[in-house]
Order: structure tokens, then sequence, then C-alpha cells
């Protein structure tokens, strides 16, 4: 029997507590939630560190007393505790599918929006150890770059991954989301997303 989750604590404006919360909306599954700052450091302090051995939300601890952190860890746990609704694979291809979608998706959309906001919006600064902010307008094309290859993505298929909502549709729609923070709108002729 696999220990149950206990506690998670985010910081409800990041973009990866919210990944993982519309992904427990879906599954319709809930765990208690404790709120912590990120822009006061408050997950770089020694106690939490200690405890989540990383400086990163969310966090979730088991009842057995793991702490799991990393958004998509989480979920892959959540969905081994609650498989239906399905959002990370039925097989072996659907599951590779979804996590190459993923993965791109992290590594184009979301790394470039979390740099051009950590690197260019001042009070971000906290987030980084130096602030560039050379860096941050660097991004702001590849932006723009991620969207139209998503567009040509959902141009053929449905969703994200394939015919049905899953997982990787979650992210770039947190991440569409959270680039009113960096001021940067989807272009209108990128129709599809």
């Amino acid at each position: 029997m696999l220990p149950r989750p206990v506690r998670l604590v985010e910081t409800p404006p990041a973009p990866n507590p919210r990944r993982l919360r519309i992904f427990l909306a879906e599954k319709e599954f809930s765990i208690p939630r404790e709120t912590i700052d990120i822009m006061s450091g408050a997950h770089r302090q020694t106690e939490y560190l200690a405890w989540a051995g990383a400086p990163t939300v969310p966090a979730v601890e088991l009842e057995d007393g793991t702490v799991l952190t990393e958004s998509l860890a989480i979920c892959r746990y959540i969905e081994a505790l609650q498989p239906e609704p399905n959002l990370l694979g039925l097989d072996p291809l659907e599951t590779a599918v979804i996590e190459m979608w993923h993965r791109r998706i992290e590594f184009g959309l979301m790394q470039h929006v979390a740099a051009v906001a950590r690197h260019t919006i001042p009070r971000m600064g906290t987030l980084e150890l130096v602030q560039v902010p050379e860096w941050g307008e660097a991004n702001r094309p590849r932006i723009e770059k991620s969207l139209r290859d998503l567009d040509r993505r959902l141009e053929v298929s449905p969703y994200i991954a394939g015919e049905r909502f899953t997982a990787a549709d979650i992210t770039p729609h947190v991440m569409i989301d959270f680039m009113r923070v960096i001021r940067f709108a989807v272009p209108e002729e990128l129709t599809h997303l």
C-alpha cells in the first residue's frame, strides 16, 4: 500500500504549483495545503531545505515522511494512487508521447517565459542568484517560436499529445496564462493555440 499525501506546500501564483493544482483538480484529489512565500526566500530557509531537500515548490509530504518535489514527479505519484482519469498515458507509447511533449514544452515555452520573468522583473530577482536582464530579453523571441511550434502541433492534433486531454495540455495552459506577468500575448494569427 502506497503512503498517502498528507501535506502540500506551495506558492499559489507560481506556475509549478498551479500545474499540480490543475492536475489534482482533474483527478478530484485533495491534499491539505500550506502556503510559503518564495518571494521572501522562505523556500531557501534551513528548515524548509531540511524538510524538502530542495528550494522548490510544490512539495508534497507523504504519511511515511517522504517528501516529493518537482511537479511531474508528484503527478506521477498521484496517478499511481488514483489512475483515473488517466493523464499520463494508458500504455507505453502514449506515456512516451505525453512525456515527449511535456518535456518539449518545459524546455521550450516554460523555460523561456520563466527566464523573461525572473530576469526582467525587478521583484523576481529574489528568485535568481544573479538577475541578468539581457538574458531575459534574449528569451522573448524564443517564446514566440515555442508558441508557433505549439500552434503547428494543434493544427494536426486536437490536444498536445494526441486525441485526449493529458498532463501535456496543462503546462502550456498555465504558461500562456502566466505570460500576462511579462506582458506577452499569443499572436493573433496562432488560431489553433
